[in-house]
């Protein structure tokens, strides 16, 4: 990931924008990633931090930034009808943070960064939030079906929205996951039952029968004799 993708915006020489996109990463970073922002945010502006800036090399100028070549985020276009210049570009900023948020598993598991992105105003006006929904939808929706959000997020996306199919995600995976158990249970071995009694009466009559036969041969001998 490129400076840019770090701090979730695309391209751009405006300060403010830069700082504004810093502070909003920043409230959310852990550790280990906060210092990916603050190195992010260096390529990206030649600063240390945020409001600092970088010695000129010409007076009146600013040190360039960096001049590594970065390649914008793709991005789709937002033609929505009613959107200006910068609601569009709110839109992008907004679809780069979720993509970004999407690549660490921890932390788009946590309802709670979805509300802090998509919330944020004027991220959060129902024209902006149409456009924005329609620019995840692709990516996001199907992610969301098939369990790889914890049922807090899922329920979150369908209600911010109007993913109403989301509503019952968390139901179908729960009796996926049910089904999935009693397949398991009903394929393991059964138990071997104990090996049942042999009925040992009719031999031991057999025997009390042929002993007595014997008996009496050999009584009809003695007597004989």
């Amino acid at each position: 990931m490129n400076c840019w993708e770090i701090l979730g915006i695309e391209p751009t020489r405006d300060r403010a924008l830069i700082d504004a996109a810093y502070e909003r990463q920043e409230k959310f970073a852990s550790d280990e990633e906060l210092e990916r922002l603050r190195q992010a945010y260096r390529e990206a502006t030649g600063s240390e931090t945020p409001g600092s800036r970088a010695e000129p090399e010409i007076a009146g100028e600013l040190t360039p930034a960096p001049s590594e070549k970065t390649v914008p985020v793709p991005v789709e276009q937002t033609e929505a009808a009613g959107l200006d210049a910068s609601e569009q570009q709110v839109v992008r900023e907004v679809v780069i943070q979720i993509r970004a948020l999407l690549n660490d598993s921890r932390r788009s598991s946590d309802p709670k960064i979805w509300k802090a992105i998509l919330g944020e105003s004027p991220a959060d006006q129902p024209r902006l939030r149409r456009e924005i929904a329609r620019a995840l939808e692709p990516q996001v929706r199907p992610m969301a079906e098939n369990g790889t959000f914890p049922a807090p997020v899922v329920q979150f996306l369908a209600g911010w929205f109007d993913w109403h199919s989301l509503q019952d995600a968390p139901e179908r995976q729960q009796e996926d996951e049910t089904f999935s158990e009693r397949s398991d249970t009903s394929q393991e071995p059964e138990e071997e039952k104990p090996p049942q009694m042999v009925n040992f009466w009719p031999a031991v009559i057999g025997w009390i029968v042929g002993l007595a036969i014997l008996a009496t041969l050999f009584g009809g001998m003695g007597g004989g004799g």
